[in-house]
């Protein structure tokens, strides 16, 4: 039996989940959800990482800010134990997937030549320092050098504890990226299909915080987007992003569909004299209509007889959830917390399970999903002081 400590955060940058979980097995896994803890961001912590998100922000600043992370990382680590009872020296090890800052899954030209990459932040020597244990980190990498993505990699939890005998399941994300792993029944992980449906909750979240000048960071339980209007025709033309018509293997981010587009469908939308409640309204159909649309193109017709698996902190969006439910009309849709797994933590669940199988040397990507040439053992190690 192995101890490991997930860390995730997500797009959304609201708070690091953190989870204490213990497997054992490896054909037949078995699991145990020890303990579990939201550690926010502070403000001005959290700002700093939206504008590392930035192409043009300063490389000191970001090689100051992926140590500050480490630390981080490594408090947040503490504050788990802590709440929970459960001794630091007894975790077997770490796995934090850090703070995406930039993703670039498609070539870019790079010193003469074609170049692919990810970043993720939150020094894992750090880490190790200030907790003595063992970190498992930069689990992207892997897979992006064999022709995958880099992402996504959940969908390897999603197989290996969502499957079912008796229906095909959707497992849907709703962070600030949302994304979905289709699960067929008594499928195998070659018939797998997983891929990025395009932003969750992340422009939702950030024209909340331009309307309210910071105020709020979210629309709390959909309540101002529900007394809105969509816009049909600014839906549609967002829904001609590039993004929506790119086949899987595919994934985004704020590369895409950040403050930049943001701030192109607010300036639109005030153009056209569009009061804040029905832009809020139409970019949160965008969510539901962007999922719904990538389930009827890239999935088979059958997908939608089972049931569709929400998490994520859209999952609190009701008014969402209420038009992602219209958008698929017959289908089945439950949360993770049906089904024992805390809605807000499935992708911390995600990463110790990927730190698992790091420790026993087991590949651990999707092929499928990423679009890999070959099975690879994801993460990197990196050892205590001593």
């Amino acid at each position: 039996m192995k101890t490991v400590i997930g860390l995730m955060s997500g797009t959304s940058v609201d708070a690091i989940d953190c989870v204490i979980m213990q497997f054992s097995g490896q054909k037949n896994l078995r699991w145990q959800l020890i303990g579990c803890l939201n550690y926010p961001w502070q403000p001005v912590v959290r700002t700093a990482i939206l504008d590392a998100c930035r192409p043009d922000y300063p490389v000191q600043q970001l090689t100051l800010l992926n140590f500050r992370l480490g630390q981080c990382f490594a408090q947040a680590v503490l504050e788990l134990c802590t709440a929970t009872g459960y001794p630091v020296d007894e975790v077997d090890a770490i796995a934090c997937h850090g703070q995406t800052v930039w993703h670039q899954p498609t070539a870019m030209m790079c010193a003469e030549e074609l170049a692919r990459g990810t970043v993720q932040i939150g020094e894992p020597a750090v880490i190790a320092s200030m907790t003595g244990r063992v970190v498992l980190s930069d689990f992207r990498a892997a897979d992006m050098a064999v022709g995958g993505q880099g992402a996504p990699l959940v969908p390897w939890w999603d197989w290996r504890v969502m499957s079912s005998t008796r229906e095909s399941r959707i497992v849907q994300n709703i962070g600030g990226i949302a994304n979905a792993t289709y699960l067929p029944q008594r499928g195998n992980v070659n018939n797998v299909i997983a891929f990025d449906t395009g932003p969750g909750n992340m422009v939702i979240d950030w024209l909340m915080a331009s309307m309210t000048g910071g105020a709020t960071n979210f629309d709390d339980g959909g309540t101002f987007a529900s007394t809105g209007r969509v816009n049909n025709l600014l839906l549609s033309e967002l829904l001609e992003h590039p993004f929506f018509s790119m086949p899987p293997p595919r994934s985004t981010g704020r590369e895409s569909f950040g403050a930049e587009f943001a701030r192109r469908v607010l300036h639109t939308a005030k153009l056209r004299r569009m009061c804040d409640k029905d832009i809020v309204a139409t970019v949160t159909e965008l969510t539901a209509v962007s999922i719904a649309d990538a389930y009827r193109k890239w999935l088979p017709n059958s997908a939608m007889e089972g049931t569709v698996v929400l998490g994520g902190g859209g999952v609190r969006n009701a008014y969402l959830v209420d038009r992602l439910q219209l958008q698929l009309a017959g289908t089945s849709i439950k949360t993770h917390s049906h089904f024992g797994i805390p809605d807000d933590f499935r992708e911390a669940m995600a990463f110790a399970l990927l730190g698992y199988e790091r420790l026993l040397h087991r590949c651990s990507n999707v092929m499928c999903a990423t679009g890999a040439s070959r099975p690879v053992c994801l993460g990197k190690s990196t050892l205590p002081p001593g």
